[in-house]
């Protein structure tokens, strides 16, 4: 039976994995590690460490050497010519300048020479600026003050103008070595380079990944002229062109055919960011759902109902690769702050989650604003939590208070600042590594007043890449593919335990306490 090839290009490594749509089977996975395999490329964690100035890149044709050792070893685990869709997605913000060389490059690659080998000549810039750089604070204030302050950009592509994005790394590029952004033809994002090299001609930016840019009008998902003209000239003519995340960008290259045994009339589905990937692999493209994935930052996402920016310019709308939008709200504090409470009371996790389980929903009205570090979600600059109760509280004197308010704090943070997004989630789907935490998976239930559903998928990205190939290329719909690969561990489903109202007094003291 025919198979289908997500490919997750993410900041540390290339990772393939084959799923078979008939049998709902995973078939091969493989990863390459970019400081493991790769150690010509001196990018231990996947990037070149020392950068200046708060510059963080890295080198493209690592990306490229990694996709063929990812190929070449998948080729080791299944049979490749039985792939008959492809596509993937890659690290978000990150941008590839191309010189004039690259569409005959590109076109007709060669299967005695490596990717790199043969595309290395195509660079305008040698290195890539990735979603870690945050060296253009500059170009984003410029940028906003062209375009009539933050408010309008966040209006037009759907965020504040953000030093990642790479509207403001295109403009820094510009200005740093205009000579070399005259010879540059096309930039392209990570997903759309590795989509073209696929096709072997310009891929499209999708509407997910391409949101991501400060460039893209969510209104008609086309270039807004302003953010163009405000960001570097002639930007229009070096971007490739947009796309949504359900089309086809072509065939796969012949050189792939050769090099690897594809069949020549494999398609290859628009690629898009990790994150609208996830969306997808999560099983939560449709409205009503929503992804809360605890990790070292907590990340809130879902597909929304309706096309809105966030007016405090918190967070951030991208392109739903199944059609529409997504809202995406990310936080700094994550496991970061419960690790740093765990480790104040010398306790593991299990001690931690008991805790949790033995203090009172509200918390008796004890609150912590818990940042550890300075906060994107809201912008807050803090360097260690705030507490607020009883003195024996605030004097960290109650292990099981304290706990309680930092985990309270932190979703009671994530509601009011996802308020904008209008949703009003059916079903949490909740991730990471925390998430196994029964007693935390109670505290969002609690607060957001939702099912919760722990969901363990360790690919989402590569797997959201597979499941949309499919569903471009075979008779399988989306909604059947997550049927059949998202499972849910109905098991853990908690439903909330408390009325909304338990939360009144605590969300009030909350809210008034950021506006001190």
């Amino acid at each position: 039976m025919p198979l289908s090839l997500g490919i997750d290009a993410s900041t540390q490594s290339v990772s393939g994995l084959v799923i078979d749509t008939c049998t709902g089977s995973i078939v091969a996975q493989v990863s390459v590690n970019f400081g493991q395999d790769l150690p010509q490329y001196n990018a231990p964690s996947g990037f070149i460490p020392g950068g200046k100035n708060g510059e963080v890149h890295a080198d493209p044709c690592m990306w490229l050497d990694a996709l063929e050792l990812m190929l070449e070893r998948l080729g080791g685990e299944c049979d490749l010519s039985r792939i008959e869709a492809v596509s993937g997605a890659g690290q978000q913000h990150g941008s590839v300048y191309l010189n004039a060389q690259w569409p005959q490059a590109v076109k007709h690659l060669r299967t005695d020479c490596t990717l790199a080998e043969q595309l290395r000549g195509c660079l305008s810039r040698s290195t890539s600026p990735i979603w870690m750089d945050t060296s253009t604070g500059d170009e984003c204030r410029e940028i906003a003050r062209a375009v009539g302050g933050d408010a309008v950009v966040c209006s037009k592509s759907g965020s504040v103008a953000i030093e990642r994005f790479t509207g403001p790394q295109i403009r820094r590029f510009y200005k740093s070595d205009p000579e070399a952004y005259a010879r540059t033809a096309r930039i392209h994002l990570v997903s759309s380079f590795l989509c073209s090299v696929l096709v072997g001609c310009d891929a499209p930016v999708d509407t997910g990944d391409g949101a991501g840019m400060n460039l893209l009008a969510l209104d008609g998902w086309q270039w807004d002229e302003a953010l163009l003209d405000a960001t570097a000239p002639g930007l229009s003519g070096r971007l490739p062109s947009v796309a949504t995340g359900n089309q086809v960008a072509g065939n796969v290259s012949p050189y792939f055919v050769q090099k690897f045994g594809f069949r020549a009339d494999a398609q290859v589905s628009v690629f898009t960011g990790d994150n609208p990937s996830s969306l997808v692999g999560m099983g939560a493209s449709d409205p009503g759902k929503v992804v809360i994935s605890l990790g070292t930052s907590d990340t809130f996402f879902a597909a929304m109902p309706t096309v809105v920016a966030d007016p405090d310019g918190y967070g951030h709308v991208f392109g739903n690769p199944n059609g529409g939008v997504m809202s995406l709200q990310c936080f700094i504090n994550g496991s970061l702050a419960r690790e740093a409470v765990k480790a104040r009371f010398g306790y593991d996790w299990d001690a931690f989650s008991t805790a949790l389980e033995q203090s009172e929903p509200g918390n008796g009205g004890d609150l912590m604003i818990p940042f550890f570090q300075p906060e994107i979600s809201p912008r807050i600059t803090l360097s260690a939590p705030i507490l607020k109760g009883g003195k024996a509280f605030e004097r960290w004197e109650q292990p099981e208070k304290v706990i309680r308010a930092c985990v309270e704090g932190q979703f009671i943070n994530m509601k009011l600042r996802s308020t904008w997004m209008r949703l009003e989630p059916q079903e949490i789907y909740l991730t990471g590594g925390a998430s196994k935490s029964s007693a935390i998976a109670q505290v969002v239930a609690d607060v957001f007043q939702a099912r919760v559903i722990r969901i363990a998928v360790s690919e989402s990205v590569a797997l959201g890449a597979a499941m949309r190939a499919a569903a471009n290329t075979f008779s399988d719909t989306l909604a059947e593919l997550t049927a059949r690969f998202c499972q849910q561990d109905e098991a853990s489903a908690r439903q909330p335990a408390v009325e909304a109202s338990a939360y009144d007094v605590l969300t009030d003291s909350f809210r008034q306490c950021l506006a001190e």
